[in-house]
């Protein structure tokens, strides 16, 4: 049988013709200029490989999601606001004194929430402390709970949770449970469906509602939330699964912090809850009113904390900017920790900033790897980042998924958003940012045990790896964008 030479030929010919089509969308619609000439480049060269990532991964905004998602997020802030978030007032009292005027000001316009005075935060050090933090506070739960995470496995962990919202249904309290459609692609319909016909109300959150998007992978919701009756929040890096208590073994132990909040700042979480729920379902959950519009003070706490909560709908880029912002404030020291650095260049920048200010610029990330190519282009953000003067180092004991950041001695933040393009422009992130010199000092702490437990990365490595390796450093950097 004669090979077909002129089908092959047209094949090859169509495959180009695509590429060069979607390397035109890309240039049009890709936020970055990094991400534009990556995709452009690789879709003209090799369609064959690159045509079908790009319909997966390639779209950094697409028709009409954008817009409604604002549309529909500025009408929920108009009417649900509680009374107490003025934000007129937000630039006085303790938290410009603890990082200026100017600073609060940004930080406040970038959230489109307020710092709120009278809270209370704990953390909550790896798997098994925030999810016994978390159980309880379901037990206790009297009207309703709020869940959402990015990852719900159908594992030991996440039967114990199931088995007690069924619980708890069952004694009449509401529950709403969110997870993402992708992060949670193999939880089974039998789990799903157990939890409904229990009268739990759970949904995914998807944005490939149109045929155009029915490929679309961009967008997930990385946040990780639980809200109890308006009294209690936990936000983190923690998502339900049994490695997060150190259940896989290449990766134990799972080094990972979650946060408890007491406080009229449980308010911005849930709002920030509410908003997801009702793109999900297009409605909003049925809440106590004493609970979810007047927040009260906690007895004997005064912590100041301001709700940040990126995603791909703000007409900033809301949590790049988050991160250039905390870096600028820092007059002494600025510790970072994340599984992935895969920074871009704003943030970079800031970093550069700072070590010339005398700045102790610290960055701590794993020295096991989840995900290959995210872990080789880190290696050479690292290198870059040393040869600017920040210090960067590796957590031995196992993989480490926290995402922290401390500023100076007065303030933290903890939550979901790593520090790359992904957590940056293309998820759903929280932060919470925590004014208080206690606090500080806890988390300190709790990062220097982390440091004591990690190997200080040197420039000769770099150096000495293989031209093999570099090669692969490199080549990993490319697809920066949209790691």
């Amino acid at each position: 049988m004669q090979f077909d030479w002129l089908s092959l030929g047209s094949l090859i010919f169509a495959a180009h013709a695509l590429g060069v089509i979607a390397a035109g969308h890309a240039i049009l619609n890709t936020r970055t200029s990094q991400g534009a000439i990556a995709w452009a480049v690789s879709l003209v060269a090799v369609p064959y490989v690159t045509l079908i990532p790009y319909l997966f991964l390639g779209r950094s905004k697409f028709s009409g999601y954008v817009d409604k998602r604002r549309i529909e997020s500025e009408l929920l802030r108009t009417r649900a606001h509680p009374s107490a978030w003025d934000t007129s007032a937000s630039s006085m009292g303790r938290p410009a004194d603890a990082l200026g005027h100017s600073v609060v000001r940004a930080l406040t316009r970038l959230s489109g929430m307020p710092f709120l005075p009278g809270n209370h935060v704990r953390t909550l050090v790896n798997g098994e402390a925030t999810f016994a933090a978390i159980l309880d506070a379901i037990v206790h739960a009297r009207h309703y709970v709020l869940i959402q995470f990015f990852i719900v496995r159908d594992d030991e962990l996440g039967e114990r949770l199931k088995a007690l919202l069924l619980a708890k249904a069952a004694q009449g309290v509401r529950i709403c449970f969110l997870y993402d459609s992708i992060g949670s692609f193999d939880l089974p319909q039998r789990y799903i469906s157990a939890l409904r016909e229990g009268g739990v109300q759970m949904h995914p959150f998807a944005t490939n509602r149109r045929f155009v998007n029915r490929f679309q992978l961009n967008f997930r919701n990385h946040r990780k939330i639980v809200v109890v009756d308006g009294e209690r929040a936990f936000v983190g890096g923690h998502n339900v699964g049994v490695e997060y208590l150190g259940g896989n073994p290449r990766l134990s132990p799972w080094r990972d912090t979650h946060i408890e909040l007491r406080g009229p700042v449980v308010a911005s979480v849930q709002f920030v809850f509410i908003e997801d729920w009702h793109w999900a379902t297009q409605s909003l959950p049925r809440l106590e009113p004493s609970q979810a519009e007047q927040p009260e003070r906690v007895e004997d706490a005064d912590m100041h904390c301001l709700v940040v909560a990126p995603g791909p709908a703000d007409k900033d880029e809301t949590g790049s900017l988050f991160f250039v912002e905390a870096i600028n404030a820092a007059q002494t020291r600025i510790w970072i920790t994340t599984p992935y650095l895969v920074p871009d260049e704003a943030v970079i920048s800031a970093l550069r900033l700072a070590v010339m200010r005398g700045v102790d610029v610290r960055i701590l990330i794993p020295s096991r790897r989840d995900h290959y190519v995210v872990f080789e282009a880190s290696k050479l953000y690292a290198y870059d980042l040393i040869r600017a003067g920040v210090r960067i180092f590796r957590y031995r004991p196992g993989f480490l998924h926290q995402k922290v950041v401390l500023i100076d001695d007065v303030a933290a933040a903890i939550g979901s958003a790593n520090l790359d393009n992904r957590s940056f422009r293309l998820n759903f992130e929280i932060m919470v940012l925590t004014i208080d010199h206690a606090f500080a000092s806890e988390v300190e702490a709790m990062l220097a045990r982390d440091f004591g437990e990690a190997w200080e990365v040197e420039r000769h490595e770099y150096r000495n790896a293989s031209a093999l390796r570099r090669i692969v450093m490199h080549v990993a950097r490319l697809f920066s964008p949209i790691l």
